[in-house]
């Protein structure tokens, strides 16, 4: 009774303390909003978990439950964002060397650090599930409420999903190069791989009982178990062949809604066994954890922070090209933000910012903005951290303590991530200029932009993971042919968008810098 006293301890300390933070607040009124957004009224011109693009189900409690339970995937990304960082926090305060000092073996903190994530995925979940219960009342398609048709999908769909996300949260914690932005990048694009695979998986409709055990194997978001569901219960009245997955959201232009009833969900012990599998091996990896707890607690700090005590590349031909900024106090301040952010820098970073200007100053223009792309993902710990150095080196107190220091320093960092974003394209800007002066004026504009927005993420949320998913996320759509970053792509509504954005980003970082002391 003692441990499980401990262990609920550490688990409601964890608890609370994410629940009081904006980050959190923030993520419950998206995923709410979310869920709300994904019941819509009849007459609505899109559809959400819609099959064959047309046909959904009823709103009644199973559906509203399996709407909810898809909608987690969404949850399994962002909240990894949100709950991450806790075990960072102990390992850097070595808080953690005093818990498994008493009785709390090191299994059991990563457990009660897993089951701390877990309850702040639930707990959004939940809230989930209840706006679902109020769309289902107001869309009044079936009033009849089952509670546990309404909670079977999401403890068999979404605890499951949400076990693995927490469980990588405990890992990406532990490995000391996956705690920053490396292991936030990661995660985007393993949670893309992930989800490429169930996709996939659903597509395994032929081939017998093996083929769809093998294929909800490899299916940890439960796709494929939902396919085959409304396989069996639905497909022989839609009078049509049943499409491979689900449009979780379809524009129907002039197609009409077309519903089906959907009031349980039937599952056989093997499909309940498969997803329980999947939360099993979420816990397993979290123990299999425990052996190298004191070797990752070891590994305290960061290079960045390493360097804080003056160790540094020389870096001579910077101090000559930064020379010119020094008449003025406004250009040294600029040229010291530089010369601390880019003498940190190690040997492979700037063999890849030579690679990725190589690539823009001659590959095609196409395969140019891919390397403008990634020149600016190799400034992204920079972008994602410039409002945070002095809260993480708790030296804000003295930074800030003369007049109008704040605005200074903001100010100096806007210009700086402004200038490095332009330097490190710097051959494929000069290509454009002559080539196609809409896509510089787009690679412009992305600059200021991004410098803008990080800064702006980052004094109001006090933390780089928000604009580092959100850089991610918008790479993941440039990579895609959508115009987000991409310069080549429509270039100059590319450049005007991130111009009128170009307003609101740098309001929000003058509101925010408040909240880090920037006065």
């Amino acid at each position: 009774m003692e441990s499980l006293r401990r262990f609920s301890a550490l688990v409601g300390a964890d608890l609370l303390e994410r629940s009081r933070s904006r980050r959190f607040w923030v993520l419950l009124a998206l995923m709410t909003a979310a869920t709300w957004w994904s019941f819509p009224p009849a007459g609505a011109d899109y559809l959400v978990l819609a099959v064959n693009g047309r046909y959904r189900g009823l709103y009644s409690s199973a559906w509203i439950g399996m709407v909810v339970a898809m909608l987690s995937i969404w949850l399994s990304l962002l909240g990894f964002y949100l709950v991450r960082g806790t075990l960072v926090r102990d390992i850097e305060t070595r808080v953690w060397q005093l818990l498994v000092a008493t009785p709390l073996t090191r299994g059991a903190y990563l457990l009660a650090k897993w089951a701390s994530h877990m309850a702040v995925l639930l707990l959004v979940a939940a809230a989930s599930l209840l706006v679902g219960l109020v769309a289902q009342w107001v869309r009044a398609e079936d009033r009849v409420v089952d509670l546990p048709e309404l909670v079977k999908p999401v403890l068999l769909l979404a605890v499951p999903s949400l076990a693995l996300t927490a469980m990588f949260a405990v890992w990406f914690d532990m490995v000391p190069w996956l705690r920053r932005t490396a292991g936030n990048v990661l995660y985007f694009a393993l949670w893309i791989a992930i989800l490429v695979v169930s996709v996939g998986s659903s597509g395994a409709q032929e081939g017998g009982a093996p083929a769809r055990v093998a294929a909800g194997a490899a299916d940890p978001r439960g796709i494929h178990l939902v396919q085959e569901s409304v396989r069996a219960l639905v497909a022989p009245d839609l009078g049509e062949p049943l499409k491979p997955g689900f449009c979780m959201r379809c524009g129907l232009g002039s197609r009409t809604v077309k519903t089906f009833a959907w009031r349980n969900w039937p599952l056989g012990w093997a499909d309940i066994a498969g997803r329980l599998g999947w939360l099993v091996a979420a816990v397993a990896g979290v123990v299999l954890a425990a052996p190298w707890m004191d070797r990752a607690g070891a590994r305290v700090g960061t290079p960045r922070q390493a360097g804080a005590s003056g160790v540094g590349r020389r870096l001579r031909w910077l101090d000559r090209l930064l020379a010119p900024l020094q008449a003025s106090a406004l250009g040294a301040l600029v040229a010291a933000e530089a010369q601390r952010s880019l003498r940190l820098r190690p040997w492979w970073w700037w063999s890849a910012v030579a690679a990725a200007a190589l690539v823009g100053a001659m590959a095609p223009t196409a395969v140019a903005a891919i390397g403008v792309l990634a020149g600016w993902m190799l400034l992204l710990d920079l972008y994602s951290r410039a409002a945070l150095h002095e809260q993480e080196s708790r030296t804000g107190a003295i930074v800030f303590s003369s007049v109008g220091a704040g605005r200074r320093v903001l100010l100096a960092r806007w210009i700086m991530l402004s200038a490095l974003g332009c330097l490190v394209n710097l051959p494929a800007l000069l290509r454009f200029l002559l080539e196609a002066p809409a896509s510089a004026l787009a690679l412009l504009a992305i600059c200021v932009s991004l410098a803008s927005w990080a800064l702006a993420f980052g004094t109001l949320l006090r933390n780089a993971r928000a604009f580092e998913l959100l850089a991610c996320m918008l790479a993941y759509l440039a990579l895609n042919g959508a115009p987000a970053l991409n310069v080549a792509v429509d270039p100059l509504r590319t450049a005007l968008v991130h111009l009128a954005l170009l307003a609101p980003a740098c309001a929000l970082a003058w509101w925010g810098r408040t909240g880090l002391r920037l006065r």
